[in-house]
């Protein structure tokens, strides 16, 4: 079993989309290392209702956060509601996203897809970027921010391009972000490979044969559960990622291997 470490005593967390799949992994992880977590969902209460009371068997405590994160002011409510609970906020991290599940090749692309995509994706995540980050900045602890990015980028995808696409604006939110709330606020991409989701199994291209063909592809050997990785995806908000600001981070068993 992965050893739990203390990284997060006496801090908080946000986690966007937090009611179900990485990011309920990641506000229980949070929890199990000592962080009061903030749960956010947008419609799956029930299922933020679950992640919170999984905080609380891990130890910890923390809130709902209910809100749209494609609209402004919604966020700005939900930041109220963060501050109000907390005081402060020491972490973000922005998990929620559109990956067009449903679609299983770019002939299927829609403009209700599109939109739905760029909305989430890349407007929702440079609206909490920018609307928590410019409050960690005026507090004295400063924060950290980390966007759940994807692999995809490496790649492509033929299954769905509008996610490609969204999923790249990413990278430059956050090398735009570091840039402006550093040193203060941190800001990095945090880029997972496949994960075996609830979303994931029920895809008809995993169903029929593709998951065996990633796993013979992929060094490691595995297709790892969310709660695998989500320890190393709140690596990058600790202090041993002291120096890491607008980086992009993989973890994905070694599937694309990309770097220098």
């Amino acid at each position: 079993m992965t050893q739990i470490y203390p990284r997060f005593e006496g801090k908080t967390v946000l986690v966007t989309g937090a009611g179900t799949g990485f990011g309920a992994e990641i506000a229980v992880r949070a929890a199990q290392e000592g962080a009061k977590v903030a749960v956010h969902y947008r419609s799956s209460r029930a299922g933020a209702e679950k992640t919170l009371e999984r905080i609380r068997e891990a130890g910890s405590d923390g809130i709902l956060v209910q809100g749209d994160i494609g609209s402004w002011d919604e966020i700005r409510r939900m930041a109220d509601e963060v501050w109000e609970a907390f005081g402060t906020l020491d972490v973000l991290v922005n998990n929620v996203g559109d990956v067009s599940s449903e679609q299983m090749s770019w002939r299927e692309l829609t403009q209700e897809a599109l939109d739905a995509v760029v909305d989430i994706d890349v407007k929702g995540t440079l609206l909490m970027t920018h609307e928590f980050g410019e409050r960690m900045l005026e507090q004295p602890g400063g924060g950290n921010i980390v966007n759940v990015g994807s692999t995809v980028i490496v790649r492509g995808s033929p299954r769905a391009p509008q996610y490609a696409a969204a999923k790249y604006a990413i990278l430059g939110i956050t090398k735009s972000y570091a840039k402006v709330l550093a040193p203060k606020v941190r800001v990095n991409t945090f880029a997972p490979g496949f994960m075996e989701t609830e979303r994931l199994l029920q895809r008809e291209d995993w169903k029929s044969g593709r998951r065996e063909v990633l796993i013979s592809q992929t060094p490691m050997g595995h297709i790892p559960p969310p709660e695998f990785v989500a320890g190393t995806c709140l690596w990058l908000a600790t202090d041993e990622a002291a120096h890491l600001t607008g980086s992009y981070m993989l973890a994905d068993g070694g599937f694309n291997m990309v770097g220098a």
